[in-house]
C-alpha cells in the first residue's frame, strides 16, 4: 500500500529547522517571541502526506489524526524542551502528482523537518526525489514497494539505497507477499490460484510476489487478469476465475475494487476465498460486497493493535482525543513515525545546546537512522536501507461479516 506491505496495524505505542522570529528568518538560537518581549517555544513542523479525501480517505484520515496526537502527546510532556510541535496535513487523493506537489510545498516551509507519509507507494516514487534534494526526512507509515528503500534491482539482489532521507516504519511487499502466499499454500491448503491485481506499484508488485512464492512452494497459478482503479464492473474477471477451476483469488490493490472484485466472483458461483495485502484490510473491503464474503483474507503489518499491551495507551489516548475518524490499518505505524522523528529531533536539539540547529533538517535524517524505541506497534528502529527492523506480520479472515485475526507471526526471510 499502500503503499503498503504487511501490515497490521498491530500496535501502537509510543512512541528546524526552524524558523524563529516573528519575520520568519532561520537563525540558531533563536525562538519565536511574544508582543511582550517573552520568549516562546521554538515551533518544529510535522508534515503529513496522505489521501484525505477520495476513497482512500479512511486510511489517509487515519494517518493524519495518529501523526496529531503524537504531537500533542510530545507537547504535553515536554518531550523536547523548548520546542512545540504542529502539524501541517495535505491531500495527495492518492494521486502521483498530488504527493510531489505536497512535496515542494513540505520542503518550502522551513519549520518543517519530518515529514510523515504517504499512504500510497506510487505517489511515494514521485516525493522521493524532492525530499532528498532538501534533505528533509521522510518516514511512511504504508508503503511497501521494496524499491522506493532497495533500489530497482532489489530482485536481482543488487541492494543500494536510492535516497538517504526515506525510511518506513512499515514492511515491505517482499515480506507480505511471501507471508501470504505461505499461508494459502501451506495453512489454507490452496493449491491452485488466480492472481489479479490493479496495475498500480503496490498492487502489482505485491501480486507478483505473491505469485513467486506460491509456485515456489507447488502451488499453480492457473491464470492472472488485471483491473483499473475506480472502474466498478470486473464481471469478465470474475467470470474467468470461474471457469479457471481456481481455489482461490489472491488480488493485489486496494480495498474498493476488491471488495467489488469478491463481491463479483462470488455472484458467478465461485465460492472460493479472495486474498489480498494491507490495501484491502479494511471494514470498507467487507462493506463493499453485496455477498456474504466469509473466508476472504488478507495480511496486515504487526499484530493486531488492539492486543497489543503497548498499543492500550495510544488506543485510549485516540479514542480521548475526539477524532472523527477511526485510527484504521495504518494508526499504529503513523503515531511511531511521528514519534521516530519527534526523537531525532530530541537527538538533534540536545546535541546543539537546547537549541535547533540552522541545518535541523540535515541533521535529523542522520539521526533519524539511529532512532530506537519501543512504540505502539513495538520495537521501532531502521535498517541500514531506512526500513523497519520489525517485521510483524498477521493474516486476517472475514467471520461474520468482520475482519478476524487468524494467524499472527514474525517474519524471517
Amino acid at each position: 500500500m499502500r503503499h503498503r506491505s504487511l501490515l497490521v496495524l498491530t500496535a501502537v505505542m509510543t512512541t528546524g529547522a526552524l524558523t524563529l522570529t516573528a519575520c520568519g528568518s532561520r537563525e540558531e538560537g533563536k525562538t519565536k517571541e511574544g508582543g511582550d518581549g517573552a520568549s516562546s517555544k521554538t515551533v518544529v513542523v510535522i508534515g503529513v502526506d496522505a489521501p484525505l479525501t477520495g476513497s482512500l480517505s479512511a486510511l489517509g484520515q487515519g494517518i493524519k489524526n495518529s501523526v496529531d496526537l503524537a504531537a500533542k502527546t510530545a507537547n504535553k510532556n515536554n518531550e523536547v524542551p523548548g520546542v512545540e510541535f504542529k502539524v501541517e496535513a495535505l491531500d495527495d487523493q492518492a494521486v502521483p502528482a498530488s504527493g510531489q506537489a505536497n512535496a515542494t510545498k513540505l520542503v518550502g516551509n522551513k519549520e518543517v523537518l519530518g515529514v510523515v507519509g504517504p499512504l500510497n507507494s506510487g505517489v511515494a516514487q514521485q516525493m522521493q526525489g524532492v525530499f532528498e534534494s532538501a534533505k528533509l526526512a521522510q518516514v511512511s507509515p504504508a508503503n511497501t514497494n521494496p524499491a522506493l528503500s532497495q533500489g530497482d534491482n532489489w530482485g536481482k539482489g543488487e541492494f543500494k539505497r536510492p535516497f538517504s532521507t526515506y525510511f518506513r516504519t512499515a514492511a515491505t511487499d517482499v515480506v507480505q507477499g511471501k507471508f501470504a502466499a505461505q499461508y494459502l499454500f501451506k495453512d489454507a491448503g490452496k493449491k491452485k490460484v488466480y492472481v489479479v491485481d490493479d496495475k498500480q506499484t503496490y498492487g502489482a508488485g505485491l501480486a507478483a510476489i505473491f505469485s513467486d512464492e506460491f509456485k515456489r512452494l507447488g502451488g499453480q497459478v492457473v491464470g492472472t487478469d488485471h483491473v483499473t482503479v475506480k472502474e466498478t464492473d470486473f464481471s469478465s474477471t470474475a467470470n474467468k476465475v470461474k471457469t479457471s477451476g481456481a481455489d482461490s483469488v489472491y488480488f493485489g490493490g486496494q480495498y474498493p475494487e476488491g471488495g467489488l472484485l469478491s463481491d463479483q466472483i462470488k455472484k458467478t458461483g465461485a465460492k472460493i476465498p479472495v486474498m489480498g495485502g494491507d490495501g484491502i484490510y479494511d471494514p470498507a473491503f467487507i462493506a463493499a460486497s453485496a455477498e456474504a464474503n466469509d473466508g476472504d483474507l488478507a495480511t496486515s503489518i504487526g499484530y493486531p493493535v488492539e492486543k497489543l499491551d503497548t498499543a492500550k495507551k495510544f488506543i485510549a489516548d485516540y479514542n480521548a482525543g475526539g477524532y472523527k475518524d477511526p485510527y484504521a490499518a495504518y494508526g499504529g505505524y503513523s503515531y511511531d513515525a511521528g514519534w521516530a522523528i519527534i526523537q531525532a529531533v530530541k537527538s538533534v536539539v540536545a546535541a546543539n545546546g537546547g537549541k535547533v540547529p540552522a541545518d535541523a533538517r540535515a541533521k535529523v535524517v542522520e539521526a533519524m537512522g539511529k532512532v530506537s524505541f519501543d512504540g505502539v506497534t513495538g520495537k521501532v528502529a531502521f535498517d541500514e536501507f531506512g526500513d523497519t527492523t520489525n517485521k510483524q506480520l498477521t493474516v486476517y479472515k472475514v467471520e461474520g461479516g468482520a475482519w478476524k485475526d487468524v494467524k499472527s507471526a514474525t517474519f524471517a526471510e
